[in-house]
């Protein structure tokens, strides 16, 4: 080998190609430094006098299926200008570690298209130095996410598995990146994001969330110029969820005959009508049950009016429908239907915002689709740093279909 492929090959220049070993099926190039490029690794002087040397092996590239190992004598230097006593810097490592950059970068193209525990077997190293080497890239590039550009931002917790645990996530809305994530949730988790918000004097203009109580406060706590905007999916979800629990009411006081027709229309409710499969009967089923009950009619057919909010040609029909919607349900006597018209009285204003900034919080919530995905290909993570950092870089993953 000459020093020009050691250079061209292994990305290791300033060093002189020594020799060659085969051990054992591993391939050994051991490579010296010239004293002439020998400097203080703390103030960078020439000036220096060898105090020592010792013996270290860095992981290289594989050579085909065969592994490669760099071998270096690297001097103990005492600067005569500073007075330190250093181990002379190896240019082509990382600091501590024991494998070249040059190998630190395959495994990370490895990982792009591979999982680790895949990349280790193919390398024949451990799971360990591939985390490792994966870890501090993801640290180097994502460990303090740009707060500085934020104008529109979504908030909102996930579940990530037993035990009630939670994180609670903030969407930059403009560039789909994880700008933060807390543990926990609630207003707490968010502390935390609100001092670096200060620290990088963000401008934030629109916050879309849910209509959480303690994330309401919260944003107007610290960011009492920014618009609130409530998620349409999420109120779509609470009326659901009442007209669901309208729906189990009446079927504990019907008749058994229409119990037998309110049972199993759980799902026919919510669904948006034209997601009904004519082929099952479900259209069918459900204008039977509807027919049967007129409350749960006049229930339903408030949920339909109440998805129409969002398809106004503008905030003054868009605020005229709410209006009219609040005075029908309320006018019901539904107890139900009576809790959902106070509750959307109550946020009117944030409900109306989205004409102002049409906003939500649907990419955060197929960014915690990808959490939920990334947690459980992983069979969960045990350091939780790393799977901060992995949902930092979730919005440059690429998924393919592969096979």
């Amino acid at each position: 080998m000459s020093t020009s492929l050691l250079y061209h090959g292994f990305g290791i220049h300033g060093y002189l190609y020594e020799r060659t070993a085969y051990v054992g099926g591993e391939i050994h190039f051991t490579i010296r430094q010239p004293d002439v490029k020998l400097r203080c690794a703390v103030c960078g002087n020439r000036r220096v006098i060898r105090k020592g040397r010792r013996m270290r092996r860095f992981r290289g590239l594989p050579i085909g299926s065969r592994p490669v190992w760099i071998q270096l004598e690297v001097p103990r230097l005492e600067c005569k200008a500073c007075g330190a006593i250093r181990q002379a810097e190896v240019g082509f490592a990382p600091d501590q570690h024991r494998y070249t950059n040059r190998f630190a970068r395959y495994v990370l193209e490895l990982a792009r298209c591979m999982t680790m525990w895949d990349v280790a077997q193919h390398l024949g190293v451990g799971w360990n130095l591939v985390k490792t080497i994966v870890k501090e890239e993801l640290q180097r590039r994502f460990s303090r996410p740009r707060l500085r550009d934020l104008r529109w931002i979504a908030i909102d917790e996930i579940s990530i598995g037993r035990g009630h645990r939670y994180l609670t996530v903030v969407l930059d809305l403009e560039s789909g990146a994880v700008v933060f994530v807390g543990e926990g949730r609630g207003s707490e988790a968010l502390d935390p994001f609100w001092r670096r918000v200060g620290q990088a004097r963000a401008r934030i203009e629109a916050v879309a969330l849910d209509m959480s109580q303690a994330y309401i406060r919260a944003v107007r706590e610290h960011l009492p110029d920014a618009e609130l905007v409530f998620d349409h999916f999420h109120v779509v979800k609470l009326m659901n969820d009442k007209l669901a629990n309208l729906r189990r009411e009446l079927q504990r006081e019907a008749e058994a005959q229409e119990k037998e027709v309110l049972k199993g229309t759980r799902w026919l409710l919510v669904k948006n009508p034209e997601n009904l499969d004519d082929n099952r009967s479900e259209g069918h089923r459900l204008q039977e049950a509807l027919a049967l009950n007129a409350p749960l009619a006049a229930a339903y057919y408030l949920k339909e009016d109440l998805r129409r909010l969002w398809n106004q040609p503008n905030k003054i029909e868009a605020q005229r429908l709410l209006k009219n919607w609040i005075a029908q349900a309320r006018a019901t006597g539904i107890k139900q239907l009576r809790q959902m018209a106070n509750t959307l009285s109550l946020h009117r204003e944030g409900l109306l915002a989205y004409y102002d900034v049409p906003i939500s919080t649907g990419p955060l919530e197929g960014t915690n689709t990808k959490i939920k995905l990334l947690q459980r290909q992983a069979y969960g993570y045990r350091d939780q740093e790393f799977f901060r950092l992995r949902i930092f870089a979730l919005h440059q993953t690429r998924y393919e279909l592969v096979g």
